[in-house]
């Protein structure tokens, strides 16, 4: 609620000061104008982009923050339907993917699937994948991590990867 008296407090600034200015008259050229247009349009973008950014760094301050990521590396061996995340015996998140996104995956994307708040100490991650493993089977994997959260941000990806010896997944927990 904070975070959004400061914005609006910012918003209502910037209103104030572009108020101030004298009004322009406006260009008679068709081109400029449609230039100004843009202009406008990409200076809203970049301000946006920036409030985005500042309510980030409130909401989830650099001593607090834990984020969890998810990522395939190959991924013949399963396909992902969905991951439950657990903290600390919490579920914090349930994601089903679509195809869209399973594909952006196998092309080497990473999904930020997570991003929240933890005090220091010691933690707990719980995470089950669901899925189809080989040969079209159902497949229903957790893995976890133990870990301890200190002052600095926490980074933790989710790596799904294909164990070709075994002709099985591999779920691994990877801490940054």
């Amino acid at each position: 609620m904070k975070t959004l008296s400061i914005l609006g407090a910012l918003a209502l600034a910037g209103n104030l000061a572009g108020a101030a200015e004298p009004p322009k008259s406006p260009p008679r050229d068709p081109q400029a104008l449609d230039t100004r247009i843009q202009s406008l349009k990409q200076e809203a973008m970049d301000l946006n982009r920036d409030l985005l950014v500042l309510e980030e760094e409130l909401l989830f301050p650099a001593s607090t923050q834990v984020a969890v990521f998810v990522s395939v590396d190959v991924g013949a061996l399963f396909d992902l339907d969905s991951v439950e995340l657990k903290l600390d015996d919490s579920v914090v998140t349930n994601y089903l993917y679509t195809e869209r996104e399973v594909r952006a995956l196998h092309r080497g994307g990473v999904q930020r699937l997570y991003m929240g708040n933890l005090r220091t100490g010691k933690h707990e991650l719980i995470a089950v994948f669901v899925g189809k493993g080989p040969k079209g089977r159902d497949y229903r994997r957790g893995t976890s991590l133990k870990f301890e959260k200190g002052t600095d941000p926490k980074y933790i990806e989710l790596q799904i990867r294909d164990d070709t010896r075994g002709q099985q997944p591999d779920f691994r927990v990877k801490e940054w």
